[in-house]
């Protein structure tokens, strides 16, 4: 999906101005938006690719103009709706109208540090061996899907080189959709940053990005 989200290597934004270590929050609304997200993931309604792809498919004048929590409270809200533990009147009064479903409980803060040290790993096991390997030079395809990708524009069409080979990883394009997980190869593959940009590009700059099998093919 080219969304507004993509914006790597995208010019007339504006120079991006790193904040001080530690900045997470900045109003007490933030933390409270992402604590309710993180409560409401562990009901198991969607996956994790679901919701980042709910979150990028924003329109862009409101993508652009938000706040990055803002972005994952219309997100939230949308997925409460989607799979029926809110509607639409509820969200607009403020209050359910409903009893709540029963399998939702209350999630305490020990069981949310454990989850959270845990993890959600995404390595699969797989029968398929790798097409490709560490030092081989690919070429990332150049594809403009309609529904969720990771693969970012900027690299697409470019030449890069294997520098890593991850296992099989759950292929986010069909998890965010429902068409299971699928799991495909990852590798992380180095690009130029004279290949994505020109001659005229830092000659010092390399970018690694992770790529799954299906984003690439032989150079």
């Amino acid at each position: 999906m080219n969304g507004a989200h993509d914006l790597g290597g995208t010019m007339g934004f504006g120079e991006v101005v790193p904040e001080a270590e530690g900045v997470v929050f900045h109003s007490d609304w933030e933390r409270r938006a992402m604590a309710v997200t993180l409560a409401a993931s562990m009901l198991g309604r969607w996956t994790l690719d679901e919701s980042r792809h709910v979150r990028e498919n924003r329109p862009p004048a409101v993508y652009l103009t938000s706040a990055y929590y803002r972005i994952w409270l219309d997100a939230l809200e949308s997925l409460l709706v989607a799979h029926g533990l809110v509607d639409a009147e509820e969200l607009a009064d403020g209050r359910a109208r409903r009893p709540g479903a029963p399998e939702v409980t209350a999630v305490s803060p020990d069981t949310v540090a454990r989850v959270l040290r845990r993890g959600a790993p995404t390595e699969r096991p797989t029968d398929a061996t790798p097409v490709y390997a560490v030092g081989q030079t690919v070429r990332a395809r150049n594809i403009h899907p309609d529904g969720h990708t990771r693969l970012p524009r900027y690299v697409r069409g470019h030449r890069g080189t294997v520098e890593l080979v991850h296992g099989a990883h759950v292929l986010p394009d069909t998890n965010a959709h429902g068409r299971g997980e699928n799991p495909q190869w990852l590798y992380t593959v180095r690009f130029a940053g004279t290949e994505l940009w020109g001659e005229a590009a830092d000659a010092s700059v390399q970018i690694s990005v992770d790529a799954w099998e299906s984003y690439l093919e032989p150079a």
